[in-house]
């Protein structure tokens, strides 16, 4: 990933299909940063899941790279990864540039990876409040 360019897969599953609302009980999901070959690479592999869902629409989007970015996440209480585990609280790594933030998630889920209990996301300064107000730390 070039330092300058980075992307992300943005999407889910919409309340119509004009692609302007997200559905209710549902969040944008927001997977990167990445290299371009790797944003193409989930775009096919996430439309080709739900093909057969029309309200369910994914992008790939390039943004700026000079924006910071963080790692957070931790030990949950179930895989559905909106509670913390009892006695967890929530890590916080950064704030990096996103290709930084990127090799620092890739570090930490390859530590965890065998504990399905275990996430962590790459999330941007802009992003970071929503998802620390939604896991409830």
């Amino acid at each position: 990933m070039s330092p300058e360019r980075c992307f992300y897969v943005v999407g889910g599953e919409y309340a119509d299909t004009s692609f302007s609302r997200i559905a209710e009980g549902q969040e944008i999901e927001s997977h990167g940063p990445m290299s371009e070959r790797e944003a193409h690479d989930l775009w096919r592999d996430l439309t080709g899941r739900t093909v057969d869902n029309a309200m369910v629409r994914y992008m790939v989007e390039e943004r700026q790279a000079t924006a910071p970015a963080y790692v957070i996440g931790g030990e949950y209480a179930d895989t559905s990864f909106v509670r913390l585990a009892p006695g967890h609280a929530l890590e916080v790594l950064g704030p990096f540039s996103p290709a930084e933030a990127l090799v620092q998630w890739r570090a930490k889920t390859a530590s965890t990876v065998d504990s399905c209990l275990h996430r962590y996301d790459v999330v941007s300064a802009a992003e970071f409040e929503a998802f620390t107000a939604r896991v409830g730390s």
